[in-house]
């Protein structure tokens, strides 16, 4: 015998008797917490009335331009809102108060250890200006609106700055304040905080990180002082050779080239001037001087006998002598 599970809706009529019974017990209640209310009120306008004027002092309270007060009656918040600037009125035993300040509040956010996304670890430190929107909401909606706006900005920190790299952290600043900025406020809105502006204060980076980035960043430094210094060496030689081209056109602009170099050295008032002879003037001299090396070389090859050698034979005393031979044919 197997059992069957039948699942019981309530009927229209069910619900409808369920309802009606938490509307009068609802009805009841607000009833007796009106009944209540008033004959605490009453209670307290008799209080104040035989106590003045030493009541008035304790009734009347003030707040600021920058300030707003909440009320509450038995516990229940008064209608019409915050009250402020200025004065206002509250019964003796059966009202408090809470005051709002409604100033831009500032805070720094500690330091945060966060791994980025490169696997890098950085300690990250903000500041975040906020300021209360709804005093209501700020007072009845959460409990110190103060100290989780503080631990919600540290949380966001180390969660924005987990999806970033090093060097985006390094270089957008702004779009990271901006992107904390949008997230905090989305999560404040319902305790009546608006998150003003976010702002990243410092990076720590770790002394092995800094020394590689340095080393890096030096080597590429090195790396585009020598590109520079070579297109450097590029353009001057090419300057030189269009103005070398220029002078070979006209030797007077060498000419006056010199005397623009003179000029430059002798403003300097030194002692000692070394003045550039042209090339010009020397060239005739080595020409001539050349050619007088090559005459003096040529004259003694000139006066030796070009002719063959003939050999005569003469008598003499000594061909009889017999120690004397003649001399090969």
């Amino acid at each position: 015998m197997t059992g069957v599970t039948r699942e019981v809706t309530p009927s229209a009529s069910t619900q409808a008797v369920l309802i009606n019974d938490d509307q009068r017990r609802t009805s009841a209640e607000a009833d007796s917490i009106g009944c209540v209310e008033v004959l605490a009120t009453v209670c307290s306008i008799v209080l104040m009335v035989l106590t003045l004027p030493i009541s008035l002092f304790l009734c009347f309270k003030v707040v600021q331009e920058y300030e707003r007060a909440v009320i509450f009656r038995l516990g229940r918040l008064r209608s019409g809102g915050a009250r402020g600037p200025g004065v206002f009125f509250v019964l003796p035993c059966i009202d408090n108060y809470c005051k709002v300040d409604l100033r831009t509040v500032s805070f720094d956010v500690p330091p945060q250890e966060v791994l980025t996304r490169d696997s890098v670890t950085v300690s990250v430190d903000a500041v975040v200006y906020y300021r209360i929107r709804d005093p209501l909401n700020a007072v009845v909606q959460v409990a110190n609106y103060s100290h989780s706006t503080r631990l919600l900005a540290a949380t966001t920190l180390r969660n924005v700055l987990g999806t970033r790299n090093l060097s985006e952290l390094l270089t957008e600043r702004e779009a990271i304040s901006h992107s904390m900025q949008v997230t905090l406020d989305e999560a404040t809105d319902p305790w009546g905080v608006q998150v003003e502006r976010v702002e990243i204060k410092d990076v720590s980076l770790p002394d092995s990180l800094q020394r590689s980035m340095a080393a890096e960043a030096e080597a590429a430094r090195e790396a585009r002082a020598k590109v520079i210094a070579a297109e450097g060496e590029m353009k001057s030689s090419r300057a030189l050779k269009e103005a070398s081209d220029i002078m070979c056109e006209s030797p007077a602009a060498l000419q006056l080239r010199y005397l623009q170099t003179l000029s430059s050295i002798a403003g300097e008032k030194n002692s000692t001037i070394v003045f550039p002879l042209p090339i010009e003037l020397i060239g005739p001299l080595m020409n001539f001087t050349s050619s007088l090396g090559v005459q003096r070389t040529t004259a003694p090859m000139q006066a030796a006998p070009c002719g063959p050698s003939t050999t005569t034979s003469t008598s003499s005393p000594l061909d009889g002598h017999p120690g004397h031979q003649p001399p090969p044919e």
